[in-house]
C-alpha cells in the first residue's frame, strides 16, 4: 500500500515540518510502510497538482491543512475524489483539528481527520491499513476505533470521533530531516522544534490550549543543529511558541550555536523579550552578526488590552531588552503588533504603533487579528462585537472599538510600513521625514492618504518609482526642503545597488564625470578606500562601486563588495574633500 503526505506551502522556499515529522515517525514505527512526500505551493496551478497526485497513484493521501491553504485543499480533494473515488483521503493540521466532524460533513468522500499532533495517529493508521491489506479486507470500524486522535467515516457513512491522542515525549520523535541531501532542502527555510506547547494563555492563539510544555533533550537538539550547520543550511526557523520560556534550554542552545557557528546559517526564534536575563543578553551580544534573529510579539501596549487577551507582558522590561539588543548591532529584531484586539480602538492602536516604532525594530509587523477556530477569542465574538471574514484566514473586519473604516485605514498604513519601513530601503529619508510629523503613525497615515489620492494602491511599481512617489509626497509637505530630501533619497537608493537608471529628481552628475573617473583610476592604481578589489581596472571598479556627489557637496562612496550582514546595504563612506592623494 502506498501512502502519500502532501503539503501545499505558502512559498517554495518554506519546508513543511509536519509532513517530514509524520513520515519520519511512521517509518520508525512501521518500517515496511511505503511513504512519499510531495510539497507544492499555493502558486501552483491546481490542475498541475491534480495531475501529479493522480499519476503517483497513492492508496492513501494525507493533506496538511492551514488557514493559507485550506480552500485550495478542499477544492483539490473534490477533484481527486472524482477521478479516484476509491482513494483514502485524510486531512490533518490546525485548520481542521477543531472542526473535524464538520469537514467530513462538507465532503462525503473524505475518510477522516487526524486531530492535534499527528505522528502517533498517522503511524497507527498506516499500520492498520497495512494489516488490513495483508488480510485482503477493508479497514474495519473496530480497527479505526483503536486509533486515538482521529475522527473518521465508517463504511456505513457514520461519523465517529475517537478520544485525543496522548501527547508524545519530544525525545520519541526522530529527526525530521535525516535525508537532508536527498530531499534537496539545503537552500530552503527549514522549520525545527525543540519544544511543543506554550506556558502562556493568549486568547487569540491555539498554542495556549496546550499548557504542558515539552522539551527535546539538549543532547538531541545539539546533534540535530549540527546537521544543519554541517550542511550549511541558509536559515533554520524554530517553531517553539515561546523559545525562551525555559532559561537552561535557551542558554544551552545559544551556547552551542555560539561555539559551532559556521558563519552562514541563520537561526530564527520567537521569544518574549521581557523574559531575557543578563546572561541571555550577554550571549546575544557575543554572537556573529546574523547568527540569530528574534521575532518578538508585543501585540499591544494598552494595559487593558493585554489583560483582556490574557497576555502577561512587562513592557518596561521588553523595551529595555529590545533597546539593549539594538545597541549590539548584530541581531535582527522583528516586533509584532495586532490590530483588532479588544479595548483597542484607532487611537489606542496608533499609540501602540508609536511606542513600538520608538524601539527601532528592524521590522515592525502591523498584523490583523485572525479569529481561529478553537481559540478562546472565537468564543468572545458577541462580547467584543467581533465581525470577521467567513473564509480563511478569518481576519477581523470590525470590533466594538474599531470600525471597518478604521481598519481600512490601518490596512493602507500597513502597506506603507511594509514599503517604506520594513523594506529597509528608505532609512535616511524616513528618518528625515519623521522630523516633519509629531508622531510616527502620522507619517505613515499621511503616506497612505497620499497613495490613495494619487491612485497608487493596487498598481505595480518598480523600485525606482517608489522613490519618485516618495519625492512627490515630500514636495507636498509644508516646510520641507526638497534638496535635503533629494540627497537622502539618493543615499538610500545607492545603498542597495548600483542602478543604471536614475530618478528624475537626481542631480546631474555630468560636471563631476572627470573627477569620478579620476577617483576610480587612482583606486585601481593604489586603493585608499576600496579594498578587496585587487586586479580590477578603473572601469570595472566603477561598476562594482559608486561615487555620488550630493547636492550638499558631500562625496559618498558606496562599496557593494562589502555589505552589512544584517541589512545587506553597501558599505557607505563619506569621502573627505581632499583625500590623501589630493584627488577629491
Amino acid at each position: 500500500m502506498k501512502f502519500l503526505l502532501a503539503a501545499i506551502n505558502a512559498k517554495y522556499i518554506h519546508a513543511n515540518l509536519a509532513v517530514y515529522s509524520l513520515s519520519a515517525y511512521a517509518k520508525k514505527k512501521q518500517p515496511g510502510a511505503q511513504i512519499e512526500l510531495c510539497e507544492y505551493t499555493i502558486n501552483h496551478r491546481p490542475e498541475q497538482i491534480l495531475r501529479e497526485l493522480y499519476r503517483k497513484k497513492p492508496d492513501f493521501i494525507g493533506f496538511s491543512c492551514y488557514i493559507w491553504n485550506i480552500t485550495y485543499v478542499r477544492e483539490l480533494v473534490k477533484d481527486l475524489l472524482k477521478v479516484r473515488p476509491e482513494m483514502e483521503i485524510w486531512l490533518g493540521g490546525p485548520e481542521v483539528s477543531w472542526s473535524a466532524a464538520e469537514e467530513l460533513k462538507k465532503e462525503p468522500g473524505l475518510r477522516g481527520v487526524m486531530r492535534g499532533e499527528g505522528e502517533e495517529s498517522f503511524s497507527r493508521l498506516a499500520g492498520a491499513y497495512l494489516a488490513a491489506e495483508e488480510q485482503g479486507k477493508p479497514l474495519s470500524r473496530a480497527a479505526f476505533k483503536e486509533i486515538s486522535g482521529i475522527t473518521f467515516r465508517t463504511t456505513a457513512g457514520e461519523i465517529s470521533e475517537n478520544p485525543p491522542a496522548p501527547l508524545l515525549s519530544m525525545d520519541e520523535l526522530p529527526f525530521a530531516y535525516e535525508n537532508l541531501e536527498t530531499d534537496d532542502l539545503e537552500n530552503r527555510i527549514l522549520y525545527y522544534e525543540s519544544s511543543r506547547g506554550c506556558p502562556f494563555s493568549c486568547s487569540y492563539c491555539l498554542s495556549s490550549l496546550d499548557k504542558r510544555v515539552r522539551f527535546r533533550s539538549l543532547s538531541l537538539v545539539e546533534r540535530e543543529l549540527q546537521v544543519f550547520l554541517d550542511k550549511r543550511v541558509k536559515q533554520v526557523k524554530f517553531v517553539d511558541r515561546t523559545f525562551n520560556c525555559k532559561r537552561e534550554h535557551t542558554l544551552g542552545i545559544w551556547r552551542y550555536l555560539l561555539a559551532h557557528d559556521n558563519g552562514i546559517t541563520n537561526f530564527h526564534f520567537e521569544a518574549s523579550a521581557d523574559l531575557f536575563d543578563e546572561e541571555e543578553l550577554s550571549l546575544i551580544g557575543a554572537m556573529r552578526p546574523g547568527l540569530i534573529q528574534l521575532e518578538i510579539g508585543v501585540q499591544s501596549t494598552n494595559p487593558q488590552t493585554l489583560t483582556e487577551i490574557r497576555r502577561k507582558t512587562d513592557l518596561a522590561a521588553l523595551r529595555a531588552s529590545v533597546n539593549r539588543i539594538h545597541a549590539f548591532g548584530n541581531t535582527h529584531q522583528h516586533l509584532d503588533l495586532i490590530a483588532g484586539l479588544p479595548h483597542e480602538g484607532m487611537e489606542s492602536f496608533l499609540r501602540s504603533f508609536d511606542e513600538v516604532h520608538s524601539m527601532h525594530p528592524d521590522q515592525l509587523q502591523l498584523g490583523f487579528l485572525k479569529v481561529l477556530k478553537g481559540s478562546h477569542m472565537a468564543g468572545k465574538t458577541e462580547r467584543y462585537g467581533l465581525k470577521y471574514r467567513t473564509s480563511p484566514p478569518y481576519e477581523v473586519l470590525e470590533t466594538k472599538w474599531l470600525s471597518f473604516d478604521g481598519l481600512i485605514r490601518l490596512k493602507e498604513m500597513e502597506e506603507m510600513v511594509e514599503l517604506y519601513y520594513n523594506s529597509g530601503q528608505f532609512k535616511q529619508t524616513m528618518k528625515l521625514l519623521l522630523q516633519c510629523f509629531s508622531r510616527p503613525s502620522g507619517l505613515y497615515l499621511a503616506l497612505a492618504d497620499f497613495y490613495r489620492e494619487q491612485g497608487l494602491f493596487g498598481v505595480g511599481h518598480s523600485r525606482l518609482s517608489r522613490y519618485e512617489s516618495l519625492y512627490r509626497f515630500v514636495c507636498g509637505l509644508p516646510g520641507a526642503e526638497p534638496s535635503s530630501f533629494r540627497d537622502a533619497l539618493m543615499y538610500d537608493l545607492y545603498l542597495r545597488e548600483n542602478l543604471k537608471s536614475r530618478p528624475s529628481f537626481a542631480s546631474d552628475q555630468t560636471p563631476y564625470k572627470k573627477e569620478i573617473r579620476a577617483f576610480f583610476e587612482a583606486e585601481a592604481a593604489g586603493p585608499a578606500w576600496l579594498f578587496g578589489y585587487e586586479g580590477y581596472e578603473a572601469r570595472q571598479l566603477a561598476k562594482m562601486a559608486h561615487l555620488e556627489i550630493l547636492e550638499n557637496g558631500s562625496r559618498m562612496l558606496f562599496d557593494y563588495k562589502n555589505k552589512d550582514p544584517l541589512s545587506h546595504n553597501a558599505r557607505a563612506v563619506r569621502l573627505p574633500e581632499t583625500d590623501r592623494r589630493g584627488e577629491v
